[in-house]
């Protein structure tokens, strides 16, 4: 039993684990009145009635688990006999993401989401957003933006400045907005697409391209996925201190000038410099994936609503080149989990677009995003340093028709003979190309051969499965014929402090 303590851990470090709390997080003691305002007590017992909701699941991230409690009271009392609460914490993956499935164990047909939240759509449950109201000086956000737009000397002319900022300052971004329009309307339009508090399921074939943006002066709306996939001349204006949504904001609009103020410290400044050095990190793990032959998907959400045509849609590209893949489902990500799959030489995360970018420093091997798999399976090295995490303009594009269809052909026809030059090894390597272009990549039983004459299989062309005969520690060997089934038995029934059938346990 000793081999196995590498793959296992006691039930002690649920209890001893010790949870990382940024202070900035965490709102302070809260009076009654405070704790009604602060999380919307009112406005969630009104969508629960509205709604007719009878189990709803409250989900809460670690570090606002304290409130759960005075929470779960005052709703209670509001919301007529018959509707049922539950808590959910110790989320499956992000706490940003909707936990669907741990709402699903209580049979719950509606969530309520507190703390930040990634905004990603779900495809089971009806979901209430409550964000939490983080202060901020509507007066001094407004002109610490403006002083940081003159700092930069940049021409208003012909640009259209659009405000975005982190889910908790929602409640007063109207403030922000208008100061903002009332000084700068005449040099610029502006735009902002406001967050909704509530958002209802989609079918995960269902596009939720073009939300909706309010103009705020007049002129026509623009919706998101037209800032995301045509570069304008556009001046983004952020509010929010340095957070994964921040990150990803620059990394997905990196066409645009972004200045960001950060409410905790009351400054401004252009961010747009971190931009480039972000995508040369990326960049080093595009041609890292490049270099390998064996990938494992890790999947790393459940309540995303695309997120299994996306994992679908990688193993058909991993397919088409040749490559090896293995899905993985492990939970929140480490690298000690990670380093019990040596034979995988990338891997792959499917989860929402604040969890996708992971600094692999102390991973063993790099973790790229489903956009930067297919930047590194193109066969011309060329990157325009535009940059995709949403799964659904991922599967906007059929995958078998114009340009993906021709990159995937042209890779096909090069010559599998030929080496390939690595610019992270500067040498050349010659890639290994597992399966048939003619074989159902659906197919499992084409994969399966006979190993020896003891009726034991393993896979062909499979990475996995020769690495395995290679280790010293293979997991239980099997013995067909020299172990007798063991006989069932009843086992024992109580709690852990006394079973019914224990009798030192007594007295």
């Amino acid at each position: 039993m000793a081999e196995n303590t590498a793959f296992s851990t006691s039930g002690e470090e649920a209890i001893t684990r010790t949870i990382d709390i940024s202070q900035d997080e965490v709102p302070g003691e809260l009076s009654a009145e405070e704790i009604e305002n602060y999380y919307d007590i009112e406005r969630t017992a009104v969508e629960i009635e509205k709604g007719n909701y009878k189990r709803t699941a409250l989900q809460f991230p670690d570090e606002l688990l304290r409130h759960s409690v005075p929470i779960f009271r005052r709703l209670k009392a509001r919301l007529s006999p018959g509707r049922e609460l539950y808590v959910l914490a110790d989320t499956s993956y992000g706490s940003c993401c909707v936990d669907e499935v741990a709402a699903q164990h209580v049979d719950a047909d509606a969530m309520v989401h507190y703390g930040h939240a990634c905004m990603t759509k779900t495809s089971r449950l009806p979901v209430i957003y409550v964000f939490g109201k983080k202060p901020v000086d509507s007066e001094d956000c407004a002109s610490k933006l403006l002083q940081s737009l003159d700092a930069s000397s940049t021409s208003l002319e012909g640009k259209t400045l659009v405000l975005r900022h982190d889910v908790a300052y929602a409640h007063r971004a109207d403030q922000i907005l208008e100061k903002l329009r009332a000084a700068m309307s005449i040099y610029a339009p502006f735009e902002y697409s406001p967050i909704p508090l509530m958002s209802f399921p989609v079918s995960p074939n269902t596009s939720t391209q073009g939300e909706t943006t309010v103009a705020t002066n007049g002129h026509d709306t623009t919706s998101d996925s037209q800032l995301d996939d045509a570069p304008r001349n556009d001046i983004i204006l952020y509010v929010g201190g340095e957070s994964l949504s921040l990150t990803n904001l620059l990394m997905t609009h990196a066409h645009c000038e972004v200045h960001t103020y950060d409410p905790k410290t009351g400054t401004a400044r252009l961010e747009s410099g971190r931009t480039n050095k972000l995508l040369m990190r990326r960049y080093v793990a595009v041609q890292k994936a490049r270099d390998a032959d064996v990938f494992g998907i890790l999947v790393g959400t459940l309540g995303v609503a695309a997120y299994l045509p996306l994992i679908s849609h990688l193993r058909k590209v991993l397919s088409r080149a040749h490559k090896k893949s293995f899905t993985i489902s492990v939970g929140k990500l480490n690298p000690a989990k990670l380093a019990n799959f040596l034979e995988i030489e990338c891997f792959v995360l499917v989860a929402c677009p604040e969890n996708s970018l992971i600094e692999a420093k102390e991973f063993l091997r790099p973790i790229v995003t489903p956009y930067e798999l297919e930047i590194a399976l193109r066969a011309p090295q060329s990157w325009t340093g535009r940059y995709v995490l949403d799964f659904e303009k991922l599967l906007v594009a059929d995958p078998n028709n114009s340009e993906d269809a021709a990159e995937g052909s042209d890779r096909e026809e090069e010559d599998p003979e030929q080496p390939v030059f690595s610019l992270v090894t500067g040498k050349y390597r010659h890639a290994k190309r597992y399966g048939e272009t003619n074989a159902d990549p659906n197919d499992p039983g084409s994969a399966l051969i006979l190993r020896n004459q003891d009726g034991t299989v393993a896979l062909a062309d499979s990475a996995a499965g020769a690495f395995l005969q290679a280790r010293t520690y293979r997991g239980l060997e099997v013995r067909i014929g020299q172990d007798a089934p063991a006989v069932l038995e009843q086992g024992r029934s109580g709690i852990a402090r006394g079973y019914a059938d224990d009798h030192s346990s007594g007295g």
